[in-house]
């Protein structure tokens, strides 16, 4: 009896403490506290993982206490996807490929409004990245402004044909919902012969993207803290050591709840910082280098500079999970536009004044630009940013990388790196501190912050954002298309191709030649 009574007051408490924890995820996923607040497009993998975050914690404020045995709490489906001590089944509904994001585009489930959708994609196009905008004006000029412009408009259009891919006209006449996410319209392409083949060229474009974020913040890391303490007896590689050994935890990770917390935060401390660097620019307006800008280019490097912009505007990859959850689909248009639009803004008169300021000594991370005495204070916040979200990506490649080689039933390539009550095996968790490594490895071998971010722009931002969605979208929708639009989507292609051609070959002999300068060194 005594047992019976302790049981019962055991599950009461629980049942308290979850109730309370699912209001306060609930109310902070609305102020904004979510995972999906991380900026670089971060590509946020396998069914927008990231995003997922939000809305699940979204859903467990209206969990409901009825059903399921006596006195037994329902689980947490906020804990759900993230969940890997094997405490928590997985939703019924959710399949191999796909299934979370089906279940969590249903009907009955909490919505986000066309601001709150909002919030994440400037959160996507508007962030740490942006810092090397600048740099690719130094090599483009006004032409390098027309890119801005034109790859707002361009993203934007292929945002909306990637979404439209994923509705079809039933036989009643209505257009409705058929697919829910990037890795489904691939596959719908590539049907019936090779039915996940799209799917796998769609997830292997996320991992270099997530992994190519990763060693970006190590990158930049090790920069921001050199440059900010020029005079100690440290390196640019002993700094990005220094800062690996600090996220070596990221390995031990089972969720992204307690670094989701960060993530506004670091967002809003990131505005005020580029708002400080505009005042220091508009500080010193009138000996603005106006001459310099050019409207020739370098043509060895203006390619580079195609890749870093097209990278600051990565967003499609978590587009069709956050149409999915919005309150008015019919809004997504519009809130693709004043995104878009602001963020065309923001960024031009960014790169244009701190070019002005620096003119031809403009460095490839602007701050590195500023004066000694706020420069330090600077780029620790920036530090603290990027060491804040580097979990975030690298958590998405992980969850890529293991349910495509180890936990995809029959046809996964290893054995299942989680033993039988949903721990992590040691094997698996060497292979992730291996991620981190290889990571730390790559951003000493290649400290070239600029070089990186051309390459990943050129290679799958340019082809997560301008190739597949338009190329998607003639294939499953080309009998429908009018003529402008396949005109829009033809022209699309055949200039993503150029600029994602141009700009990987220079990237990667820039790299290679930095290679070769380490391997001398």
């Amino acid at each position: 009896m005594a047992t019976l009574l302790r049981s019962k007051l055991s599950n009461v408490a629980t049942s308290v403490s979850n109730k309370s924890q699912a209001k306060m995820s609930g109310m902070f996923a609305r102020m904004g506290f979510q995972a999906a607040t991380d900026e670089e497009a971060v590509g946020f993998a396998h069914c927008d993982d990231l995003d997922m975050e939000h809305r699940q914690g979204l859903q467990m404020d209206i969990l409901k206490s009825d059903g399921g045995e006596e006195g037994a709490e329902p689980p947490l489906e906020g804990d759900i996807h993230y969940q890997r001590d094997g405490t928590g089944p997985l939703p019924p509904s959710a399949s191999k490929e796909g299934g979370l994001c089906s279940e969590l585009s249903g009907q009955g489930k909490p919505k986000i409004t066309a601001w709150e959708a909002g919030w994440n994609v400037t959160n996507a196009i508007q962030g740490m990245f942006v810092l090397g905008l600048p740099y690719a004006i130094l090599h483009g000029g006004y032409l390098g402004l027309f890119l801005i412009i034109f790859a707002a408009v361009v993203c934007c259009y292929t945002g909306k044909i990637l979404i439209a891919c994923l509705y079809e006209e039933n036989e009643d006449g209505e257009i409705v919902r058929v697919r829910d996410s990037y890795v489904d319209i691939a596959n719908a392409c590539c049907a019936p012969r090779f039915p996940t083949l799209g799917g796998r060229i769609v997830n292997v474009a996320q991992i270099i993207e997530l992994v190519m974020t990763c060693i970006l913040y190590v990158v930049v890391s090790g920069n921001l803290m050199y440059n900010s303490f020029p005079n100690l007896p440290v390196s640019q590689k002993s700094w990005s050591i220094i800062a690996t050994a600090v996220l070596l935890p990221c390995a031990f990770l089972k969720n992204l709840k307690a670094v989701s917390k960060f993530s506004l935060l670091c967002t809003l401390a990131h505005f005020v910082i580029n708002i400080l660097v505009i005042a220091y620019c508009l500080s010193r307006a009138r000996d603005w280098a106006w001459d310099k800008v050019k409207f020739y280019i370098d043509v060895k490097k203006f390619p580079i500079s195609i890749g870093i912009i097209v990278f600051s505007y990565t967003s499609q990859i978590f587009l069709p999970s956050l149409e999915g959850n919005m309150q008015n689909p019919k809004e997504f248009h519009c809130m693709m536009n004043w995104t878009h639009i602001a963020a065309c803004i923001l960024k031009g008169l960014f790169a244009l004044v701190a070019y002005l300021t620096w003119a031809d000594e403009t460095k490839e991370v602007i701050t590195d630009n500023l004066p000694s005495t706020i420069r330090a204070v600077v780029n620790i916040f920036l530090v603290a940013k990027a060491l804040l979200s580097y979990p975030l990506p690298f958590f998405a490649a992980v969850e890529v990388l293991e349910r495509s080689l180890f936990q995809d039933g029959n046809r996964a390539f290893f054995p299942n790196c989680y033993g039988g009550d949903g721990r992590l095996k040691s094997w698996g968790l060497t292979l992730r501190c291996a991620l981190v490594v290889f990571t730390l490895l790559m951003a000493i071998y290649v400290p070239h912050f600029a070089l990186l971010m051309g390459l990943t722009g050129s290679l799958t931002g340019a082809g997560l954002c301008f190739l597949l969605p338009s190329l998607f979208h003639l294939k499953l929708l080309w009998r429908k298309l009018l003529w402008h639009h396949v005109f829009f989507d033809v022209a699309i292609f055949v200039i993503g191709g150029i600029c994602s051609v141009s700009g990987f070959i220079h990237s990667l002999e820039g790299l290679i030649e930095a290679f070769r300068t380490n391997a001398e060194d």
